[in-house]
């Protein structure tokens, strides 16, 4: 399952980017009155799929790293929850990313149904952005930039 870890891991670069890039697509179009073209299509659309793809990454590892052992070996949920390695790794952000990707899964499929380009755009904004900032807050960052 180390292939999995290191897939999710580097994946993660691609996904940040690709969702960095349509959030701003999203914004910059939305506030200059812009038409939306096949190109901001395929933008949104690549953020939905990198996501989703990360999104079954990180479930295959949360099953396969056996979590429910760890959890019954540290003296159950009470105790994970007072230890905040445990809690960010087995409840905090895995939750926090399935609410991004679902963020995400909406606002693609809200702006899907507006025939008009500012309203897809808004749902766009709106939603990406609010899955950027919880995959910005939920990152280990300590993981990706180590400090020794």
């Amino acid at each position: 399952m180390e292939i999995f870890q290191f897939i999710h891991s580097k994946w993660a670069y691609l996904v940040l980017l690709v969702l960095v890039l349509a959030t701003i697509n999203a914004l910059i179009k939305f506030f200059g009155d812009k038409e939306f073209s096949n190109n901001d299509f395929r933008i949104s659309l690549f953020a939905l799929i990198t996501m989703h793809i990360q999104l079954l990454l990180g479930l295959i590892l949360f099953f396969t790293k056996d979590y429910f052992s760890t959890i019954e070996q540290v003296g159950g949920m009470g105790q994970v929850m007072k230890t905040p390695a445990l809690r960010n790794v087995i409840i905090e952000h895995p939750l926090t990313m399935i609410i991004a990707v679902t963020l995400i899964t909406i606002g693609y499929s809200k702006h899907k149904k507006k025939l008009t380009s500012k309203p897809k755009f808004k749902l766009l904004a709106i939603f990406y952005t609010l899955a950027l900032i919880l995959v910005l807050a939920k990152i280990p960052w300590s993981l990706w930039f180590p400090s020794n």
